[in-house]
C-alpha cells in the first residue's frame, strides 16, 4: 500500500518534524483510515545512501481519510509530496 507525505504536524506557530500527515490512496473516510492505525511506514531518502526512516502510524487526521504517523527521528523538508510505503 502507498501514500502520499502531505504535510507536518504543525500548530499555528510550530510544527513537529517528527510527525507526519499522510494521505493513503483509496481511503475516504475517517472510518477507514482507523483501520490503518498501528501499521508500520517507511520513507526511502533520495541519494546513494538509500536510508530508510520509519514510522508507525498513531491515528486518523481529519475526517477525510488522511492519518497521523510517528517517525523514529525528524523528517526532512524534501519528504513532503512524496510517496511512503505502508506494510
Amino acid at each position: 500500500m502507498e501514500g502520499v507525505i502531505s504535510s507536518f504536524r504543525r500548530g499555528v506557530r510550530t510544527q513537529n518534524t517528527k510527525q507526519m500527515i499522510i494521505e493513503i490512496e483509496g481511503i475516504d473516510s475517517k472510518e477507514k483510515a482507523e483501520k490503518l492505525i498501528g501499521k508500520e511506514v517507511a520513507w526511502e531518502a533520495p541519494g546513494k545512501a538509500k536510508k530508510i526512516l520509519k514510522g508507525k502510524i498513531s491515528a486518523a487526521h481529519g475526517s477525510k481519510g488522511t492519518v497521523r504517523a510517528i517517525f523514529e527521528t525528524g523528517m526532512p523538508g524534501q519528504s513532503l509530496g512524496t510517496k511512503i510505503k505502508i506494510n
